[in-house]
C-alpha cells in the first residue's frame, strides 16, 4: 500500500513504489483548439505543469494564449485565468473583441506574481472541483516578492519558482509568456527552459516558400507527452487557422 499521496509527505529515501499518483494527476486538460492540443502530445496539458511559451515579437503569442483561455473557459470543470502584466485589460478585452472569442475566461492585471498566486488560490478554494489554468503575460513583467528585498523585486528565475511550487503544490497549470531578445533567443539564462516542464515556441516562417508569413507553432521539450510535430499556422484579423502539419522526427 502507498504511504502517502501528498507531495510534502514524500521524505528524501522513499520507495518508489510506496508512491501513489493521485488519479487527478493521470488525466490531462484538453484546450479544444486541434493544433494546440497535438503539439502538447496529443492530450493538452498536464495538471501541476508548467510550460513556458516563446516566440519571436509579432507572431501572435498573445492572439494565441487568449485564445487558449477563452476556449479553456468553455469547460465547466476548468477555471481559466489570463493575467496581463503587459497590457490594461481595456487592450485586451479590446482584442477579445476583435478576435470575436466567446470563452468568458477570468482575468488579472497584476505585475506581482505572489498577488497572483494569492488570487488563484482563492479562485480554487470556492471551486475545489475545478481544474485551475494560469495564462501569465509575461515572464519579463512580473515581480516577486523576495526575502531579503521585499516586493517588486524583479527575477524570472524567482517569479519562475514561485509558479513551479504553486503548480505542484496545487496541481494547477500555468502557461507563461518568455519574451525573446533580439537575437531571437529566449530571454533569461537557460536555467529557465530546463525549470519548466514544456516549452512551447511561436515562430514565422521565412524560407519555404510554399509557408513564407505562416506562424510556426512547436513544442521543444515536453516531460508529460510527445514532441516534434511542426503546425503552420495562418494568422488572420480574427486569429489562428491551420494549414498544414508536419512531423519533425
Amino acid at each position: 500500500m502507498a504511504i502517502t499521496t501528498k507531495l510534502s509527505d514524500l521524505i528524501f529515501g522513499t520507495p518508489i513504489h510506496d508512491i501513489e499518483v493521485p488519479e487527478h494527476l493521470n488525466r490531462t486538460v484538453k484546450t479544444g483548439i486541434d493544433y494546440v492540443d497535438s503539439a502538447m502530445g496529443g492530450n493538452g496539458f498536464t495538471p501541476s505543469s508548467v510550460t513556458l511559451f516563446t516566440g519571436e515579437p509579432g507572431s501572435g503569442k498573445t492572439t494565441l494564449v487568449l485564445t487558449i483561455a477563452a476556449a479553456l473557459a468553455k469547460k465547466k470543470d476548468t477555471i481559466a485565468i489570463f493575467n496581463t502584466a503587459e497590457e490594461s485589460l481595456f487592450q485586451i478585452k479590446k482584442t477579445v473583441n476583435r478576435l470575436k472569442l466567446k470563452g468568458n475566461f477570468l482575468t488579472g492585471n497584476s505585475v506581482e506574481v505572489d498577488d497572483v498566486l494569492a488570487g488563484c488560490r482563492k479562485l480554487m478554494a470556492t471551486h475545489p472541483e475545478k481544474q485551475m489554468f494560469i495564462v501569465l503575460d509575461s515572464l519579463q513583467q512580473l515581480n516577486g516578492t523576495h526575502e531579503k528585498y521585499g516586493r517588486n523585486y524583479r527575477s524570472d528565475s524567482l517569479v519562475l519558482d514561485k509558479v513551479l511550487n504553486f503548480c505542484k503544490e496545487t496541481h494547477a497549470i500555468a502557461l507563461i509568456i518568455n519574451q525573446v531578445n533580439k537575437s531571437g533567443q529566449a530571454s533569461g539564462s537557460n536555467k529557465l527552459k530546463h525549470m519548466v516542464d514544456a516549452l512551447m515556441h511561436l515562430g514565422v516562417e521565412r524560407k519555404d516558400q510554399d509557408f513564407i508569413g505562416c506562424r510556426v507553432l512547436e513544442t521543444q521539450k515536453n516531460r508529460f507527452g510527445g514532441c516534434g510535430h511542426v503546425f503552420f499556422l495562418e494568422l488572420g484579423r480574427r486569429g489562428f487557422k491551420e494549414i498544414a502539419r508536419v512531423s519533425a522526427c
